[in-house]
């Protein structure tokens, strides 16, 4: 193994029920003065929108809203973001709602002053030292789902739809990271059990493919084992109960787990559902919560001895790989995720396409075996019928 390594850990963060209200004043303490809140137009309307814009404005701070951000962000929706905070005089972003919107907003604050192309920032080489970092402006991010993690993250992705397929682009700088995270549980309050059992089996999914990646990386394979415990002990309570706060909080935190430790690598679950989300426009929790058995029992002979030392830290009934896969079988039964990509209406029709992309895709370099093309093709094909 190759002992040499870059790590890094996320930003400031406040967890608690009503941490909402110190908005406005970690804007001013980032020296914000007019503030572009980044959010989707399903979150718009909502009082949670209307109470965090009042809490900027509390604070002296001019505030105004972008929302014109889709389920999967495309690059359309980045520039639309990037021309409205230049041509306004934005000097900061608050980044609000689930992970498309976070995604969108970092991108957003990161490209709009500067004279590059959206995609000559792909995560590609050193493409990122390209960016000036002195004209990106800071972010306050505040996530309103327990899944994606986006706000400890270095990195968007977002759809170019600009080709003949669409296709999932890693956007990416050291400093997309907000530099500050609110953590506040009662903005989750509303989640439709759907959305909360599909998000935070996406934070499982982090923590999952995080730890099972080979790189070395100590620190966020503690950080994954931890995660996942926390969302094998909330997210059932989450999902029952939406008003469950602890539940709730602790989601939240998994979710940012989850995202700090996939610095260590995600694996096919992810390059995968990047390529069905960008073909299909579908929920990238929910794929990877599809996704998860298959690429699981794809894996088994790699990552045999981890999933047993994880079985028996989350004290399963059978601490190994059978009992492992049947507490995620079950898991996914008792949050109501379909068991196949058919149920959700993807065919194999581009069956090829999916293999040629998932084995391109950023997410692919993580997975404990390298998979060919065929191989992903496989894999999708395996998930799409049900066979197990």
């Amino acid at each position: 193994m190759d002992l040499h390594a870059n790590w890094n850990f996320p930003t400031n963060i406040t967890v608690g029920e009503g941490c909402l209200s110190q908005l406005g004043e970690q804007c001013k303490a980032l020296k914000m003065t007019k503030v572009l809140l980044i959010t989707d137009p399903g979150l718009a309307d909502l009082p949670m929108v209307k109470e965090a814009m009042g809490y900027c404005t509390q604070a002296g701070l001019m505030v105004e809203l972008f929302s014109d951000i889709q389920g999967n962000p495309t690059g359309d929706n980045v520039r639309a973001g990037a021309i409205c905070l230049k041509s306004g005089g934005f000097n900061g972003v608050v980044a609000f709602g689930g992970g498309s919107s976070l995604d969108a907003a970092k991108a957003i604050a990161m490209i709009a002053k500067q004279s590059l192309s959206l995609w000559s920032t792909e995560d590609v080489g050193d493409n990122w030292t390209r960016i000036d970092e002195r004209l990106m402006v800071p972010v306050v991010a505040v996530p309103t789902t327990a899944g994606t993690g986006s706000e400890v993250g270095r990195a968007s992705v977002i759809t170019d739809t600009d080709g003949a397929h669409h296709v999932k682009r890693i956007i990416f700088h050291p400093k997309m990271l907000p530099a500050t995270v609110l953590l506040d549980p009662k903005l989750t309050l509303g989640l439709p059990p759907p959305i909360t059992a599909a998000t935070g089996l996406d934070a499982l999914s982090h923590s999952l493919e995080a730890y099972c990646a080979p790189s070395y990386h100590p620190m966020a394979e503690g950080i994954a084992i931890e995660g996942i415990r926390l969302v094998k002990d909330y997210l059932p309570r989450a999902v029952a109960n939406g008003e469950d706060i602890e539940a709730r909080t602790q989601m939240l935190v998994a979710s940012s787990m989850g995202a700090t430790s996939f610095q260590r690598g995600l694996g096919a679950m992810h390059a995968i559902a990047h390529s069905l989300g960008a073909l299909y426009d579908k929920h990238h929790g929910l794929l990877n919560a599809i996704l998860m058995p298959y690429v699981l029992k794809r894996n088994r002979a790699q990552i045999e001895k981890k999933i047993i030392r994880l079985s028996q830290y989350l004290e399963l009934d059978n601490p190994n790989s059978d009992g492992f896969m049947d507490w995620i079988l079950a898991l996914r039964a008792e949050l109501n995720i379909p068991h196949t990509l058919a149920d959700i209406g993807i065919t194999l029709a581009d069956v090829v396409l999916v293999g040629k992309m998932a084995a391109k895709d950023a997410a692919a370099g993580g997975n404990p075996i390298t998979l060919t093309d065929a191989e992903y093709s496989l894999l999708f094909s395996d998930a799409v019928k049900g066979a197990l």
